[in-house]
């Protein structure tokens, strides 16, 4: 009968079969324990306009004046933060009249250190070009994230500045809704003067309204700098298109162009957002329009080291608890 007695000590020995069952869980960590369940996990290019105007200095991070692309790039940094694991995020720049992929989407827990050296790498002088063809821009990025094999959302991050400007609309092939992602609208509805830069990012002063394009090009006889490219009112007379933004004789100074970038969202089939801060760029890029179950595998090990703290925990707090209601009976 001494295995009996031996077996009601340890039934009412709790200490011993706490530290039991928390030497179990910290043993089964080893074997790498996970559970298969359908997550929602996201995927994005975000393309990034690396044009003039995006070093207005209108947008305020700890009571300082940075530039547009500064700003966005800080909200870029947090936000990748917030995107669960398994989920991934690849790097585009825009200027002219393309946009360019840097990195392909990546997973962004295991390449968190890579991301963020590739963002930080990114700037106005990665420019090749002046212009600043916005609504090429998205087409150029569309067609990048429709061609990838993931097939991910495209987040198009601009102030929606066309130079030279627009009088009337580009339209193209593309199918609203094909591709899902947003737009993010960077800057100040008020217009600014965009800064003058050397190649190496010296400051020059800022660019003067005798110095910049303040006409359609289209009027002057330019053609489309892009393939298959088209004109809302092409065939008709040169009028000015709503929504385009244009402002002839300031076209030296810049703003959110914010009707025009709701526009070209609405013509896309993409949402729009307005980028006021980091929490909300972070809402948007965990949209659950942008979301994709998949089955993910979770890992275990997480769930079984806290079960073995917890039980530790109330090991070292048993004591306490029994004296204070001790105490207070």
């Amino acid at each position: 009968m001494h295995w009996r007695a031996r077996l009601s000590d340890w039934r009412s020995d709790r200490r011993r079969w706490a530290l039991l069952l928390a030497a179990l869980a910290l043993a089964a960590t080893f074997a790498q324990p996970g559970v298969n369940l359908p997550r929602p996990l996201f995927e994005h290019v975000v393309a990034i306009d690396i044009t003039q105007s995006m070093n207005v200095t209108d947008q305020r991070l700890g009571g300082a004046a940075i530039s547009r692309l500064t700003f966005a790039k800080q909200a870029l940094r947090s936000a990748l933060d917030e995107l669960p694991c398994g989920s991934k995020l690849g790097w585009a720049v825009f200027t002219e009249h393309r946009s360019y992929l840097l990195l392909t989407p990546l997973e962004v827990c295991a390449n968190r250190a890579e991301l963020r050296a590739t963002l930080a790498g990114i700037d106005g002088r990665m420019a090749w070009s002046g212009g600043s063809e916005v609504a090429k821009g998205l087409h150029s990025g569309l067609a990048i994230a429709r061609e990838l094999a993931g097939r991910p959302s495209l987040v198009f991050v601009t102030d929606g500045q066309e130079a030279p400007p627009l009088q009337t609309r580009p339209t193209f092939d593309d199918k609203p809704g094909e591709v899902t992602g947003v737009i993010v609208g960077v800057g100040e509805l008020a217009p600014s003067p965009i800064p003058k830069l050397d190649p190496s990012g010296r400051p020059l002063g800022f660019w003067s309204a005798d110095e910049v394009t303040q006409t359609d090009a289209q009027s002057q006889g330019r053609g489309g700098s892009v393939a298959g490219e088209r004109l809302v009112d092409d065939g008709a007379a040169v009028a000015a298109a709503p929504g385009v933004g244009a402002t002839p004789g300031r076209e030296h100074l810049s703003g959110l162009r914010e009707d025009y970038l709701r526009r070209l969202a609405s013509d896309s089939g993409l949402a729009y957002l307005r980028l006021r801060d980091a929490a909300g760029l972070a809402d948007a890029l965990r949209d659950r329009a942008l979301a994709r179950p998949v089955v993910a595998r979770v890992d275990g090990r997480v769930a079984l080291a806290a079960l073995a703290l917890v039980l530790l925990l109330a090991l070292e707090l048993a004591p306490w608890w029994a004296l204070h209601r001790a105490r207070i009976g």
